[in-house]
């Protein structure tokens, strides 16, 4: 983006909004501030847009910027210049996050990461080039680029590179006293934090102290006397759902982040689990429509191609049940009510696998299925599927008998959706076993095989007893 600067000019008759105004009252932001904001970008409003933009909070500024046009949203940053804050950029979509620094010149980036939280740095340097990442780097001060190389350095999706690099760390030999006038006079320190880790010369973690603790404690008492042990240290190379899960369950607010050595390398705090916990809950939520990582911001090309493989091999499974439907076409030629409702049979073993398989994925996702309960949910599961079919037999087994005026007909779909609904309720919970013991994504494979067992199942069953029946 180009950086010649400009005289800006000051709009008339203008008022701020209050912050609270921006939204309406569904959360979405008012159109007459959007278009507030879109008439002192085209004008280049400098003064105004400090006003009404550059004062609002990191994740309402985030919301503008995915409100606004691509064009719209470079000349916002460009125009708020060192106003801008880049933190909004963690609030915003991958793609629009990655158009928006594209434009920018590394110095820029450079300048703006340094005044970052270690992880909100991060956020925004992993999705570069390797090459922009480096030169962005090495304009930074040596501190603060050993710091982020070695988040950079953890794989993705890791508390390493969730974790916040900025923590207080004291010996075990200091007092309260010397802790707390260090916590005044060092201005390195992070803005805001819950706990102090207490660490050996060579940076071992040996425990933590937490800040009430502190207030309430005399001076002269050493750290060593009121530190407890950190039982949930996190590795860094722990995934990042992993340490969301720990966090859940021990009721954590931070949590020291440690090295293979056990040393100290950062922390890792709520909202960035807050964050992960969002992020996951999404990606399963996606990946169960078979739609990968696809964000609202993508384009058409990028989403397309995102969906086409499942759609693939949906295309597959779906010749397998046409060629089982090809089996019976002779039966069928002869009964035309089996065409007619055929499509219950295996919507109907659809919905209800689909409804195990989203119950048993989200087991899977929290833990709370494993070798102890599983043959107990499995029973559960499969007692509801037959439940449900009866059910539903003897319903649509009435109505389709008066339908067609054929007690044979009622008899062979009650007895088809029976079978059908038993079959579903299993494949939809073993389907997303067996996957998750073979390694498999089974948030993101089930619904495929699923719906290819409960359509195959339906078919068979339901023209195989007509065939059988009327043979």
């Amino acid at each position: 983006m180009e950086e010649n600067e400009e005289k800006a000019p000051v709009s008339e008759g203008l008022d701020a909004f209050p912050v609270a105004d921006i939204y309406d009252e569904d959360g979405v932001i008012r159109s007459s501030f959007l278009a507030k904001i879109g008439a002192a970008i085209a004008d280049r409003d400098v003064v105004s847009l400090k006003v009404d933009a550059a004062k609002l909070h990191q994740s309402e500024l985030g919301d503008l910027l995915e409100a606004l046009l691509p064009e719209q949203r470079r000349a916002l940053v460009h125009l708020l210049g060192d106003d801008f804050d880049f933190t909004a950029l963690t609030e915003v979509d991958d793609a629009i996050r990655a158009e928006i620094v594209e434009h920018l010149p590394n110095e820029q980036i450079a300048n703006a990461v340094q005044d970052l939280d270690s992880d909100d740095a991060v956020y925004i340097l992993e999705d570069l080039d390797e090459e922009d990442r480096q030169e962005i780097l090495s304009k930074l001060p040596f501190t603060e680029r050993i710091r982020l190389k070695r988040a950079l350095d953890y794989p993705e999706e890791t508390a390493g590179r969730r974790m916040q690099t900025e923590f207080v760390a004291v010996p075990p030999f200091w007092t309260v006293g010397q802790t707390i006038d260090y916590m005044r006079e060092d201005a390195d320190l992070p803005d805001r934090f819950s706990q102090i880790f207490v660490i050996d010369p060579t940076f071992k973690l040996l425990g933590a102290v937490h800040l009430d603790q502190i207030l309430r404690t005399k001076r002269a008492t050493k750290i060593e006397d009121i530190k407890h042990e950190t039982r949930h240290a996190i590795p860094a190379t722990m995934d990042q759902e992993e340490a969301a899960r720990e966090f859940e369950q021990y009721d954590l607010l931070s949590a020291a982040v440690v090295d293979e050595n056990e040393r100290l390398v950062g922390v890792l705090t709520i909202d960035d689990v807050v964050d992960v916990i969002q992020q996951e809950a999404e990606e399963d939520l996606m990946r169960m429509g078979g739609v990968g990582d696809e964000e609202l911001s993508d384009t058409v090309a990028a989403t397309s191609r995102s969906r086409v493989p499942w759609l693939a091999v949906n295309l597959l499974t779906a010749f397998l049940a046409a060629s089982v439907i090809g089996l019976f076409d002779a039966t069928i030629e002869k009964i035309v009510a089996l065409a007619v409702l055929m499509p219950i049979v295996a919507g109907m073993g659809g919905n209800a696998g689909s409804q195990t398989m989203t119950v048993t994925v989200r087991a899977l996702a929290t833990r709370e299925i494993d070798i102890y309960n599983a043959g107990r949910i499995i029973r559960r599961e499969m007692g509801v599927g037959l439940i449900n079919g009866v059910v539903f037999a003897c319903l649509i087994g009435l109505v389709a008998g008066f339908w067609f005026q054929s007690p044979n007909i009622g008899g062979i779909i009650a007895a088809a959706m029976v079978i059908n609904m038993f079959a579903a309720a299993l494949a939809g919970i073993m389907i997303p076993l067996l996957l998750d013991k073979i390694g498999a994504d089974p948030a993101v494979a089930s619904s495929v095989f699923v719906t290819a067992v409960t359509d195959c199942v339906g078919f068979f069953a339901f023209l195989g007893l007509a065939t059988w029946w009327f043979g």
